[in-house]
């Protein structure tokens, strides 16, 4: 009988040492791109500002590079020079001159590098590798996690892995926003000015359905992190909800509810109280007249339309709260997210100052803003 043919690149008919070598592959990275940035910071001193707000000491893959960069940043922070001399002294000071072949490699660096002209294309070149070696990291991360969870359910690891890679997509944008010149802001004012004027109203943002309150801040604006604050039962939840329905209801804007202290059939009976205007003792008990049936039907069939979404897990983490309005964001057009309250979130692996941890709790709920 014939064998069968082994073709060439048929993952089947790989022997293992063939398959063990196809996994020693080499991380993203330019040597090249490394060694023109850091010769052109040599030559020009003036390209760090440049590039200093694209590139960091850990974007080189090498660790010699690494090492010349962090020099170079010291040095300028304290405006000296960075010449081959002065980061050969540098090295030396700090016990590591065999690194760069007792400052040999660095007048090498200097003296192969024709100029810093396109110094910031190369760092680019340098960052782009550096994000794709922290996708291969985070993605090994995640195989990991999926094969050995050590007990965490399969929503905490995916919204685990979510924030790392929007991490990166964050990490990844670094220095590709610079100034607004004042002509562009002006220009995007009067835009936004023209667009109020249309409008004709004195609301700008989303409305609240308070009027005097609506008056006094113009409605609630994007990027806004809002904070209810307010002694125990008094009617935190029940102006929020009030907020929320309106927003779903009158402007057709979809609504994220988190909510940690309330169900989501509570939150709805709340809802359904607030809508049709039927006693919420009455609804809590049961005990409802002939005409509130009419009023609580009238209320579920307009709720019905409104794209409010409830999540009533208990202790959400920002960070799984921000993956889920993130997910959200993507398949509806969410204008709103309200959070119940802000107290019973909780941080991973931070118990010890609870001061700290609503601190860090706020900064994420507005970054996520």
């Amino acid at each position: 009988m014939n064998a069968r043919p082994k073709f060439r690149g048929d993952k089947r008919f790989e022997t293992r040492a063939e398959q063990r070598v196809d996994q020693l592959r080499i991380p993203p990275q330019s040597v090249e791109a490394e060694q023109a940035v850091l010769g052109g910071l040599m030559l020009a001193p003036d390209a760090y500002d440049r590039v200093a707000d694209q590139i960091t000491e850990n974007d080189f893959y090498r660790r010699d590079h690494q090492l010349i960069f962090r020099a170079i940043r010291e040095l300028a922070e304290k405006s000296r020079p960075f010449d081959a001399v002065t980061l050969g002294e540098w090295f030396e000071s700090m016990g590591q001159s065999e690194l760069v072949a007792g400052g040999a490699y660095l007048i090498e660096l200097a003296s192969t590098t024709p100029s810093a002209a396109n110094i910031v294309a190369y760092a680019e070149i340098v960052r782009d590798k550096a994000v794709l070696r922290q996708l291969i990291e985070v993605g090994t991360g995640i195989v990991n996690d999926g094969f050995q969870p050590d007990g965490r359910e399969s929503s905490e690891i995916l919204a685990r892995a979510e924030q790392e890679v929007f991490a990166i997509a964050e990490a990844g944008a670094r220095g590709k926003t610079d100034f607004t010149a004042m002509n562009k802001a002006l220009s995007e004012a009067f835009d936004v000015l023209q667009t109020r004027y249309a409008n004709g109203g004195s609301v700008t943002g989303l409305p609240t359905g308070y009027t005097e309150f609506d008056e006094l801040t113009a409605g609630l604006q994007p990027t806004d992190l809002i904070i209810l604050a307010a002694r125990p039962a008094m009617g935190k939840t029940t102006f929020a909800l009030n907020i929320a329905e309106h927003a779903a209801i009158r402007t057709k804007k979809a609504v994220a509810v988190f909510s940690m202290e309330m169900s989501a059939s509570q939150l709805a009976l709340r809802l359904i109280s607030s809508n049709g205007r039927v006693n919420a003792q009455r609804l809590r008990t049961g005990q409802l007249e002939d005409e509130d049936w009419s009023r609580v039907t009238g209320a579920i069939r307009m709720l019905r339309e409104a794209k409010i979404f409830i999540d009533d897990t208990p202790g959400l983490s920002p960070e799984v709260l921000r993956a889920k309005a993130r997910r959200l964001k993507r398949e509806h057009d969410l204008g709103l997210v309200v959070i119940d309250y802000l107290q019973l979130m909780s941080v991973p692996g931070n118990t010890e100052n609870r001061a700290t941890e609503i601190s860090e709790i706020s900064r994420s709920l507005k970054h996520l803003a």
